[in-house]
């Protein structure tokens, strides 16, 4: 099989960026200038129209949606034979076992003879929730077929097939003459049927059952894009990143410091430089303790930590503390999940020299007003870290609006690769930082009598990063933003609503925390049952939830707890997924 040549990456690349590509600035002149476009995949747009209360950008009216603007690489020559640029069998791996207990889709067509699970009906006496019907006018990808027998909930959102993967499809160059979707761009219309399209695993069976994926608390699942666009990589472009001579090099490179851009403008940091690829959340909060904490905090200092927190924004600071004699100070609750706003006020003063708080809650949903929390914290000199963790894939994030000092997220609960992340600081405090790990990568010059590091970012990415999980990170924010992410976010408080709702109707079923503010999480207990028995059986019927203390012990605490059930909502969730939920609760709850 002969190699494709893959040249002149930088123009193919803006165009797909719809701008000038950002490049980090040790690289910016690396970059060739040349290059033409070749191959363009033909399956890359499907007209569709708002759906209705769902608000598109303003004056995007019927938008061109791309099915898959990122599914390969922008400047690549299709490979002779090369089928792994599709997921054959709809997604299942050559050689690979099927997981015991489950059914593995054959072809790429609908699932033959799925109908609903015996006994389930719809919960009586619920209303839909309103303007969440399905999107007029949007037609089935071809080659997709609906589950036959699957009846419609009262939000009407029927769930369909995975779409016919095409192995002989090229990957596609950057067309420029292509809308592209990347922030900033005219954004097109939602429907959760136009996401769930893109999954192949969530047309797969679980025990013999349709998959109902709830823990996307956990984890997202994955677009075909993204998978499609990894696979590329490793296909086409697989090389190590900066100083590279080569062609494979800067290619590769070229990706990688677009992927920081396109973070960048994600979260609507002014400038790439300030972000710094990491492994997720956890690793991002432990590099700003272990560099900027350890030269900032010292005995007598307080860390505001709010009770809600994650694990991943406790223990680091409590590691800290205990080597520096500071002290981490938790801010209460109030009975309802939101932090007391009061206390936190009364708290805070001049030995405050951080606030670490999560921009939505993991396990109550609690959405705290971070922007007013953070402007009070400044008048202390306090900086502030936000774990956006839970927050990036339910609503927009704008850290100089917030003015957040710092800001984290995993790649993996943002429909993109597990093992890569991102942490935003502003570039005072980064240049200010001192690397916390050593290595190639980060360094400018290197002897024994002395060694000079690289500008930030760079002097934080020692050694070989995750570069495939750049490229599906990247990926991944080209999909989600080919939506109008105010549309998702809309939908989502919809469908938590009518998941409250329909949740009430179980007897014995309590749903922990009940602020205003919140993302789609439902924690929650059911009286007679334990909460990993509750998971079990769920999982019986293809229904995924998360069972246990989900790192969140303190806050479990709060309502005398140390576990939950925990059911977590995403873009591609629907109404149906939850009467299915309900009616299992139901099933279990009646049970002798």
């Amino acid at each position: 099989m002969t190699t494709p040549e893959f040249t002149g990456l930088a123009a193919p690349l803006s165009a797909l960026l719809g701008k000038e590509a950002k490049t980090g600035a040790a690289d910016a002149a690396a970059v060739p200038a040349t290059g033409t476009n070749t191959a363009v995949r033909t399956d890359t747009a499907t007209s569709t129209a708002p759906a209705p209360g769902t608000g598109a950008a303003p004056g995007a009216g019927a938008t061109v949606v791309p099915a898959a603007a990122m599914a390969g690489l922008p400047g690549m020559q299709p490979t002779p034979s090369a089928a792994t640029s599709a997921v054959p069998d709809a997604g299942a791996v050559p050689g690979m076992s099927p997981v015991p207990g489950t059914s593995a889709l054959t072809g790429t067509s609908a699932v033959p003879g799925v109908g609903t699970v015996p006994g389930m009906q719809a919960v009586p006496g619920l209303e839909a929730a309103p303007s969440m019907g399905t999107v007029p006018g949007v037609e089935t990808v071809p080659g997709m077929e609906t589950v036959p027998g699957t009846p419609s909930s009262p939000l009407q959102t029927p769930t369909a097939a995975v779409p016919t993967a095409n192995p002989t499809t090229a990957i596609p160059t950057a067309n420029p003459t292509t809308t592209q979707h990347l922030p900033g761009a005219q954004r097109g219309a939602f429907s959760p049927e136009m996401a769930r399209r893109d999954f192949p695993i969530l047309h797969r069976l679980v025990n013999g059952r349709p998959l109902v994926w709830l823990d996307n608390g956990a984890t997202t699942q994955k677009p075909l894009q993204v998978i499609e666009a990894v696979a590329a990589f490793y296909g086409s472009a697989n090389s190590n990143i900066h100083r590279g001579a080569h062609t494979m090099a800067r290619d590769a490179t070229a990706l990688y410091e677009a992927g920081r851009a396109a973070v960048a403008d994600f979260l609507g940091a002014p400038s790439p430089e300030e972000i710094v690829f990491v492994r997720g959340t956890t690793e991002a909060i432990n590099l700003v303790a272990e560099t900027w904490g350890r030269a900032n905090i010292g005995p007598g200092d307080d860390i505001l930590v709010p009770v809600l927190e994650h694990h991943s924004d406790i223990v680091p600071w409590q590691q800290l503390a205990a080597e520096t004699h500071a002290q981490v100070v938790p801010v209460p609750l109030l009975p309802d999940g939101q932090i007391d706003q009061f206390a936190y006020a009364d708290l805070l003063s001049s030995r405050t020299r951080l606030v670490a708080v999560s921009h939505a809650s993991n396990v109550l949903g609690t959405v705290p007003p971070v922007a007013e929390m953070t402007a009070l914290a400044h008048r202390y000199g306090a900086k502030v870290l936000v774990d956006g963790a839970q927050a990036v894939a339910h609503f927009p994030v704008d850290v100089q609006a917030m003015d957040a000092d710092f800001y984290a997220f995993s790649g993996h609960k943002l429909f993109a690769p597990t093992g890569i992340g991102a942490l935003y600081a502003k570039p005072e405090l980064l240049a200010s930082m001192v690397p916390w790990q050593g290595g190639g990568n980060m360094i400018e010059s290197v002897s024994f009598d002395r060694t000079t590091f690289a500008p930030a970012p760079h002097r934080f990415e020692a050694g070989t990063g995750h570069i495939s999980g750049v490229v599906g990170l990247l990926a991944a924010l080209d999909w989600l933003s080919s939506f109008d992410h105010e549309a998702i976010a809309k939908y989502e408080a919809d469908l938590l609503a009518y998941a409250r709702q329909a949740l009430a109707m179980v007897p014995g079923l309590e749903v922990l925390g009940d602020a205003p503010d919140r993302i789609a999480v439902l924690a929650f207990t059911l009286a007679g049952h334990d909460p990993t028995a509750v998971a079990q059986s769920l999982d019986l019927e293809g229904i995924a939830v998360r069972s246990g203390h989900h790192c969140a012990q303190p806050a479990l605490a709060h309502y005398g707890l140390d576990s939950a059930v925990r059911a977590s909502l995403a873009l591609y969730n629907t109404p149906e997924e939850v009467d299915q939920l309900v009616a299992s609760l139901l099933r279990l709850q009646q049970s002798p």
